[in-house]
C-alpha cells in the first residue's frame, strides 16, 4: 500500500488536507472515499486502518480533514454537518477530475451519517458503508454535555473534546436538529448499503443500526461488530471492517479489469517502469502476478521466479504420480509435493568446500501420501517423481532462443 499526501479546495475555496492511499500496484479497480468520526481526522487510526485494509483490496481511497479540523483550513466554529457533507461531495469531485470518480463511500460514526446523506447526491457512488453511524445528526449533542444549554442561550461556547477545545455555534446545533439520517437512507435508491455496528457501543447504540436498516430500501446489508468499541481503536477490528467492505462491494461496484495481454506464446510477463518487481502474467488463458519479497524491495503481491518454477516442479510430480496411480489401480487419496529452491553443493560432490563454484542449483522435493501402500510400491512411487515431465526438462541440455518484437 502507498500513500499520498494531497489538498483539495471544498466549496468555500478552502483547502483541506488529505491523503490518497493506493494499492501497491497503483492501479486501482475503483475509489472510494473515507468520512472520519466526529471531531477526529484523516489520521485517526480507524480512519488509517480502515482505508489501508481497503487499499490492501486493490481500492484507490481518499480520507480527509473536514473543514477546520486537523490541517484543514476553515474555522471549526463556522462548520456544521451539512458542511461535512458538502466536504465530501467537493472530494468526489476532486477525484473525478484529477483520478477517477469515486464508487464508494465510507464513514465512521458522524462521518458514517455524512456519507447516507452525501450518497445520493454522487452520481457515480454505487455503495455506500456506515460504521457505528446515528440515525440522527443531532445525537452527538450529548457529547456537549453542559455547553449544549449554554451554546442555545448564549449562541457560542467553548468545549474540550478529548483533550482539546472546540468552539460551538447555535448554527451547528440548529442544523444537526433539523437532519435525519433515517430519512437519508431512505433517499438511496440505487445505491447498495452496508451497516457496521457494534452491540457493546455505548456511545452511540445498536439500536441506530436498526433504524438506518428499516428506512433504507434493499439491497441493504448489516455486519455486527461483536465485541467493539465504538471508536475501533483495535486495528484487527478496523482491518475487519475494510476487507468485509471489500468483499461485499464487489458485489455491486464494477469488476477489477484485467489487462488484456494478447501473446501467441504460452506464457507472456509484462512489467512497467515503476511497478517494482510486482509482474502481470498470462499463463495459457489465466491471469498471475509475480514479485519479489519486501526485503529485497519487492511488494511481497505473488510468488518469485524461483517460486513459480519450484511450483511447476511440485504441480508436475504430483499430476504424474496420480497418473501413474490411477494406471495401476493404486489407490493414492492425496499426494503432496513439497518444494524448495536454493543453490548448495552436489550430494556426490568431493572437496566442495575448498570451492564455492562448485554450489548448483537444487531442488529439495519431499512427497507426502496419503494411501495405503507397501514399500515396493512407494519406492516405484519416488522413480516415477523423477519422470515426471517438468523434472526432465530441468535435468535436459536446455536453451532459450531470445529476439525482439514490436
Amino acid at each position: 500500500m502507498r500513500s499520498q499526501k494531497l489538498v483539495f479546495s471544498n466549496g468555500r475555496g478552502q483547502q483541506l488536507s488529505a491523503r490518497l492511499d493506493l494499492p501497491a500496484d497503483q492501479h486501482p479497480h475503483n475509489y472510494a472515499i473515507f468520512a472520519h468520526c466526529f471531531t477526529c481526522s484523516k489520521d485517526f487510526s480507524a480512519a488509517r486502518n480502515i482505508s489501508r485494509a481497503l487499499a490492501s483490496e486493490g481500492f484507490g481511497v481518499l480520507r480527509f480533514d473536514f473543514t477546520g479540523l486537523n490541517k484543514s483550513e476553515g474555522d471549526f466554529a463556522d462548520t456544521n454537518f451539512s458542511t461535512n457533507v458538502q466536504d465530501i461531495i467537493a472530494a468526489a469531485a476532486f477525484l473525478e477530475k484529477e483520478y477517477e470518480a469515486p464508487t464508494l463511500l465510507a464513514g465512521h460514526s458522524l462521518g458514517g451519517a455524512a456519507v447516507l446523506f452525501a450518497g445520493s447526491e454522487i452520481e457515480s457512488v454505487k455503495a455506500v458503508t456506515t460504521i457505528g453511524a446515528p440515525s440522527n445528526p443531532a445525537h452527538v449533542q450529548k457529547q456537549l454535555g453542559s455547553a449544549l444549554e449554554v451554546i442555545k442561550q448564549e449562541g457560542v461556547a467553548d468545549v474540550t473534546l478529548a483533550g482539546r477545545p472546540f468552539t460551538f455555534k447555535k448554527q451547528f446545533i440548529d442544523d444537526l436538529e433539523s437532519l435525519s439520517c433515517a430519512n437519508a437512507a431512505h433517499k438511496l435508491r440505487d445505491e447498495a448499503l452496508l451497516i457496521f455496528h457494534s452491540p457493546q457501543d455505548s456511545t452511540v447504540s445498536i439500536k441506530n443500526a436498526e433504524e438506518i436498516y428499516l428506512a433504507a430500501h434493499h439491497p441493504k446489508s448489516f455486519v455486527t461488530l461483536d465485541g467493539s468499541e465504538h471508536l475501533l481503536i483495535d486495528k484487527k477490528n478496523a482491518s475487519y471492517v475494510g476487507q468485509v467492505i471489500a468483499g461485499w462491494a464487489a458485489r455491486y461496484l464494477p469488476a477489477p479489469v484485467e489487462e488484456e495481454i494478447n501473446t501467441t506464446h504460452q506464457v507472456v510477463a509484462s512489467l512497467d517502469g515503476d511497478d517494482g518487481f510486482t509482474t502481470e502474467m498470462k499463463l495459457g488463458n489465466h491471469y498471475y502476478r509475480a514479485d519479489e519479497p519486501i526485503r529485497v524491495g519487492g511488494n511481497d503481491f505473488g510468488p518469485t521466479p524461483y517460486e513459480l518454477l519450484a511450483g511447476s516442479l511440485s504441480a508436475c510430480t504430483a499430476m504424474t504420480i496420480q497418473m501413474y496411480a490411477k494406471r495401476k489401480g493404486w489407490p493414492i487419496k492425496n499426494v503432496e509435493v513439497h518444494t524448495s529452491y536454493s543453490r548448495t553443493y552436489a550430494q556426490d560432490c568431493e572437496s566442495c568446500e575448498d570451492d564455492p563454484s562448485n554450489k548448483i542449483d537444487t531442488f529439495t522435493r519431499i512427497i507426502k501420501l496419503t494411501a495405503d501402500l507397501n514399500e515396493k510400491q512407494k519406492a516405484r512411487i519416488l522413480q516415477i517423481a523423477d519422470k515426471c515431465p517438468v523434472h526432465k526438462t530441468l535435468h535436459s541440455e536446455t536453451q532459450v532462443i531470445t529476439t525482439y518484437t514490436k
